[in-house]
């Protein structure tokens, strides 16, 4: 494991408010982990975003440090200034070999979320993987890391009680919202069309709700989801000329910047002068702090689900034991895999290099006698060197495995 660290931004050492400074937009985050895997040397890298946590994980032998986690940071170009920059840096997480597997594994089985039990972290951290995989910044060590990952996971959501009457953020924020008793007819409109929202709009439409418009960066995604909720789609550019009124806007996008500022806030009031609600997801908040200064509104968001967040750990504490013994195991067990694997990939080189000396033997070392003989010995010598090169290929890998297995057992 000498090659997996961890650089984590987390709920328990940062405010959730200021997490969202750490937030890549999406468009420029293939472009920015390109350029810092380049200039670092970095082998395999990919980046996780939740509404609880930056981190970035790496397969390198760099030595992580807050030295080189303030250069790292320094070189994504995301505008931390230095106040910023000095509290992220006391809050850092960095996490290296056994205990960055063990941190990875904890967090894709929720254990490290601020709602434990909560499946959506795992769908969150594979999306994040196979999104860097499809850039070709991964590669076959993270990818075993990630198969090992998933299939922990999975035992500990099968296995145990942690996620026994599922909570979620989505869920809390939900029960919120319904505490405030809206009628059924409410006008609602959803900004962002990821799988954050599409889980809110479930239970919405599961609780009668019906009255929807859903505005998307990309209309095609605003359409798919106005489709299932049967409302009304509009590109993110539309919001700003909506005047239609509306009750509550739920919103969770990936932008870095507020996208409800009190121009478009007032836009949208159309004149409306009663208490609206507001159940913002995104890290960092859609909403601008001025909206909430300048009228009144019922707001939701992730920071103040905590308390909730945390009788909910009191709960399922007996069935983090469990989980915590699964993953454990799974470490244990992947460890002699890893290293296993580590050997068929150095043992990859040896057919080409046995090839490299068989050709230079023939037009090199030995090529003026080869050269003298006739066509039948020329044969023969193939056969043989043929022969020859399939045991030379063969012998290494098999007494590889043998000593590998003796030292393990």
């Amino acid at each position: 494991m000498k090659y997996l660290k961890i650089i984590a931004f987390t709920h328990k050492q940062i405010e959730l408010k200021e997490l969202g400074k750490l937030v890549i937009c999406q468009e420029n985050l293939t472009a920015k982990l390109q350029q810092v895997k380049c200039e670092f040397n970095i082998p395999e890298i990919f980046y996780l975003a939740t509404c609880n946590r930056v981190e970035f994980i790496m397969a390198t032998s760099q030595v992580i440090d807050k030295d080189f986690t303030k250069k790292f940071i320094d070189a994504l170009q995301i505008g931390i200034c230095s106040g910023y920059m000095a509290a992220f840096l006391s809050g850092v997480s960095i996490y290296e070999e056994q205990e960055a597997l063990n941190h990875l594994l904890r967090t894709s089985c929720s254990l490290e979320s601020l709602i434990v039990g909560e499946k959506e972290i795992l769908a969150q951290v594979r999306k994040a993987y196979e999104s860097c995989k499809e850039a070709g910044l991964t590669g076959d060590y993270l990818r075993m890391v990630m198969a090992r990952v998933v299939k922990t996971a999975k035992e500990v959501y099968t296995d145990t009680l942690i996620s026994r009457k599922p909570i979620s953020v989505v869920s809390l924020a939900y029960r919120k919202l319904k505490d405030l008793k809206l009628c059924y007819n409410a006008r609602v409109l959803i900004i962002g069309a990821g799988e954050t929202n599409r889980n809110i709009c479930k239970y919405l439409q599961k609780h009668k709700f019906s009255n929807f418009s859903i505005f998307n960066r990309t209309l095609s995604k605003a359409q798919e989801l106005a489709n299932d909720l049967n409302g009304d789609a509009f590109s993110l550019e539309e919001l700003k000329n909506f005047n239609k009124g509306f009750d509550v806007i739920i919103t969770c996008t990936s932008a870095t910047n507020p996208i409800i500022t009190p121009e478009i806030y007032t836009t949208l009031l159309n004149g409306e002068t009663n208490r609206k609600t507001i159940v913002d997801l995104a890290i960092p908040n859609d909403t601008d702090p001025e909206v909430l200064e300048k009228y009144p509104v019922n707001f939701i968001e992730v920071h103040s689900l905590n308390e909730v967040a945390k009788n909910n750990l009191q709960e399922r504490y007996h069935e983090l034991v469990h989980a915590e013994r699964i993953i454990k195991e799974n470490i244990l067990e992947f460890l002699p895999l890893l290293k296993q694997r580590e050997i068929e990939v150095a043992m990859r080189q040896v057919p080409e290099k046995i090839k490299e000396i068989r050709k230079k033997a023939l037009t090199s070392v030995f090529a003026e006698e080869v050269e003298t003989m006739d066509v039948q010995s020329r044969e023969v010598l193939e056969k043989i060197m043929d022969y020859m090169e399939k045991k030379y290929i063969s012998v290494p890998m098999v007494m590889a495995k043998e000593i590998f297995v003796n030292k393990c057992s």
